[in-house]
């Protein structure tokens, strides 16, 4: 993994030199995986990573607490381990790592890596159960501060799959000061694990809206247009002034076999004039 500047100002993860982005790339392992991350810091400034939902040594913390973490041109090894359910005491069961996860920078600006997440070192990070449903398409949104990805509307990028595709969002919490939520239009999902229901009668609560503060991630998959058709959805915080300052984006759902559905042209030129 890669730290770079932006010519925009922002700092990125990439997978390999020049391939930085914001967010970081979207890492994805299965229980009992291993993943060792050779980190190098291509910034003039000092950073690291680290992660939620896995194990790891405290030399791989990615914290200056721990004296982990990267200096100017440094490049330096991270260890993440993971772990499948076990038995507890009693009848209890001790959690293993599947999850929707995510990554930051822990060093930069403050020995929390402040400067680092304001400026864009976070990325996600996918730990599945053997057997999970893989999605055909895969996109992460995070909301850092007043921001969408570090950007605000217009200025998203589109989201697209076409209809029938199962398409897999990962949301992620950052920022200091701000209370999100995430919503997406017409599209819902389970408040569980996967997102998914595991029979007529799992009784996970069915949501189409989600807190998502600092911090907090989740995941979840969805039948693009499924019940609704093809068109251009909105996804947003739904902290009404958040969304009326830019915090709003398009899931575009084309028609199954990839054309523009009747419409939504229109719906997304009326998006790029947003707040007109």
């Amino acid at each position: 993994m890669y730290a770079e500047e932006l010519p925009n100002g922002d700092l990125g993860y990439g997978l390999a030199p020049g391939e930085a982005t914001v967010p970081g790339p979207l890492l994805e392992i299965t229980e009992g995986d291993t993943l060792e991350i050779e980190l190098v810091n291509n910034t003039g400034v000092r950073m690291s990573i680290h992660p939620h939902g896995v194990d790891y040594d405290v030399d791989s913390d990615g914290s200056p607490l721990n004296d982990s973490f990267n200096e100017p041109g440094e490049t330096r090894t991270y260890i993440w381990r993971t772990r499948t359910q076990s038995p507890g005491p009693g009848r209890t069961w001790q959690p293993g790592s599947a999850g929707y996860w995510h990554y930051h920078d822990h060093a930069y600006g403050t020995p929390h890596g402040t400067g680092g997440i304001l400026r864009g070192l976070y990325g996600g990070l996918i730990v599945r159960r053997k057997g999970d449903v893989l999605p055909d398409r895969q996109f992460t949104i995070v909301f850092n501060e007043m921001t969408v990805n570090n950007r605000i509307a217009p200025d998203l990028p589109i989201l697209e799959a076409n209809l029938g595709e199962r398409v897999e969002f990962l949301a992620i919490g950052h920022g200091s000061n701000w209370f999100h939520t995430f919503h997406l239009h017409a599209h819902r999902w389970a408040d569980n694990r996967t997102g998914l229901l595991e029979g007529p009668n799992d009784p996970s609560q069915v949501i189409d809206n989600k807190d998502l503060n600092p911090g907090s991630s989740f995941g979840f998959q969805v039948i693009a247009g499924e019940g609704v058709g093809p068109g251009a959805w909105m996804y947003h915080c739904h902290v009404q002034v958040h969304a009326d300052d830019g915090m709003a984006g398009i899931f575009l759902v084309r028609n199954e076999d990839g054309s523009m559905p009747e419409g939504a042209q229109e719906a997304i030129d009326r998006y790029h004039n947003h707040g007109e």
